[in-house]
């Protein structure tokens, strides 16, 4: 099957003055293309076997990364995925994760991670939030070598810690500790404990990013959420239990109107628009079925990264895809730009180069302004 033609030098030109002003110059040529190819699609695209989600070990990884990138020179006039990876020998031990502050613990379950808990009563609960309200976090979270691993390993390799400005959601994280039914149940029967869980997923969250923002050695502005499970609560329980959340965070590390804030929730959360909308955020991330002219109601100047259903774009069906970027690209044109055309979560693995093409064909056909 042919390539739809596209002048991939020009293309890329106008992407470039696509993406200023967070994508609402208006002197964009087009809209922006931002469908981000992930390390999980190498395996589809080359043939090769592998685990999308698990470890692939750091050789292979580059090789693979290296092979897929000469692919996709030829077919979209771009290296796309990085091929430099800090190598096993210079990375800084794993520090604890915030689902293990709440008692949880991170397993692997066909290729994917789940957070899980034994936490299931509000006795078991109010223990947890006990025991955290009363943790030394540093000491917690980082190794007991922790200084002199980042002291030898910033001399040997340059390596510095990483910061922890994007975390998983209020909503998800509280529905992986304590379970969907149970939050819900919480909210409603007991709203003074739910507070309290609230309150503690706020600080524990802002005290875990001053302790790695004081390892690097500044303190850093902006933030993101990922929070698919926000959609199980309605508007009047995430108001009381996820916005604080996000307010209080927000106004510690990213107060200013120009600071980053970022929400990805791929899910059917639509009816939270209106709170969410309060938060001012810099760019967006929502369900394939949370389009652009519904965002753009209650988020006039925020960047939707969107609308592309994940399973269209990694089906490599040619005429979906066609027909959702011209849909997209419509919208942007009818709602004040700040489209950056993505898919509604994320790239999987099976979602081929072909079909990257394809969507840089229809921004040209469609989404010039």
């Amino acid at each position: 099957m042919a390539l739809p033609h596209v002048d991939l030098d020009q293309f890329w030109k106008d992407d470039a003055l696509a993406h200023k002003e967070n994508c609402f110059s208006a002197d964009a040529p087009q809209v922006a293309l931002g469908i981000k190819m992930s390390d999980e699609v190498v395996f589809a695209e080359l043939g090769e076997e592998g685990q999308e989600w698990g470890y692939t070990p750091y050789e292979r990884r580059i090789d693979l990364n290296k092979r897929y990138n000469d692919k996709a020179e030829q077919i979209v006039g771009r290296r796309l995925l990085r091929e430099e990876f800090t190598p096993p020998e210079a990375e800084l031990p794993a520090i604890k994760r915030i689902g293990e502050v709440f008692g949880g613990s991170y397993n692997w379950y066909h290729s994917s991670e789940w957070l899980e808990s034994d936490i299931n009563t509000s006795k078991a609960l109010e223990a947890m939030l006990d025991r955290v309200d009363k943790m030394d976090m540093r000491s917690f979270m980082l190794p007991a070598d922790w200084d002199e691993q980042k002291k030898m390993k910033f001399e040997q390799f340059g390596t510095r810690p990483a910061r922890v400005h994007n975390i998983r959601g209020p909503v998800t994280l509280a529905c992986s500790i304590y379970g969907i039914e149970n939050l819900i149940f919480l909210i409603l029967d007991e709203p003074d404990l739910a507070k309290r869980f609230s309150d503690t997923i706020a600080n524990v969250i802002i005290t875990m990013a001053e302790i790695m923002d004081g390892e690097v050695g500044s303190e850093a502005t902006g933030f993101a959420f990922l929070d698919d499970n926000c959609c199980m609560l309605n508007p009047e329980m995430y108001e009381f239990f996820g916005y604080p959340i996000l307010k209080k965070v927000f106004d510690r590390f990213c107060p200013e109107p120009s600071h980053y804030r970022y929400q990805h929730s791929d899910s059917e959360m639509g009816h939270l628009l209106p709170i969410l909308s309060r938060l001012n955020f810099h760019g967006v991330n929502f369900g394939p079925t949370i389009l652009m002219d519904k965002i753009r109601e209650y988020m006039p100047r925020t960047r939707i990264d969107g609308c592309i259903a994940p399973y269209t774009f990694m089906n490599n069906n040619t005429e979906k895809i066609i027909a959702e970027v011209k849909r997209d690209c419509h919208m942007a044109k009818q709602h004040g730009r700040g489209l950056n055309l993505a898919t509604a979560g994320s790239v999987n693995n099976g979602s081929l180069l072909t079909s990257l093409r394809t969507a840089m064909w229809a921004i040209v056909e469609y989404g010039r302004y």
